[in-house]
């Protein structure tokens, strides 16, 4: 399984590397969500542990969003050099396609679309986690 903080700074280099327009909390937070997502539909297992959470804005990871957050709106650079053997080749394969996909998309797009979501709609007043078996299950009937 995946280290978080691994699969923050992947997106991170992979937006550096192409010279992206810079990546956000907010839009790091929904990155890690599409990743989280689309590897635990396809491999049936999480890619990281950490709980997925129902916040105003979408789906948050607290502890990276507390990692981040003296970066406001702003634009995060990568915090060090990131290694990609911390990652598994199917881990790094999956997380550079969500970036291919969604990365293209700012920061309130990628927001809207999760708000228009199951796994955040079904949870967006009790501001709780968002049990995995529902992002899962979402993200399968999304792939099938």
């Amino acid at each position: 399984m995946a280290n978080l903080n691994d699969v923050a700074k992947c997106f991170l280099y992979l937006d550096d590397a192409s010279e992206g327009d810079g990546i956000s909390n907010l839009k790091l937070q929904k990155l890690v969500y599409y990743a989280q997502g689309f590897f635990s539909a396809i491999f049936d297992r999480p890619l990281f542990n950490e709980n997925i959470e129902a916040w105003t804005h979408g789906p948050v990871v607290p502890s990276l969003y507390r990692s981040y957050k003296e970066h406001g709106a702003g634009r995060i650079v990568l915090p060090d050099e990131f290694d990609k053997s911390s990652l598994t080749k199917e881990e790094f394969e999956l997380i550079e396609e969500v970036f291919e996909v969604f990365g293209q998309y700012s920061a309130w797009k990628l927001r809207n679309m999760t708000h228009e979501e199951e796994p955040w709609l079904n949870h967006e007043d009790q501001a709780d986690v968002i049990p995995l078996d529902e992002i899962q299950g979402y993200f399968k009937n999304r792939i099938n």
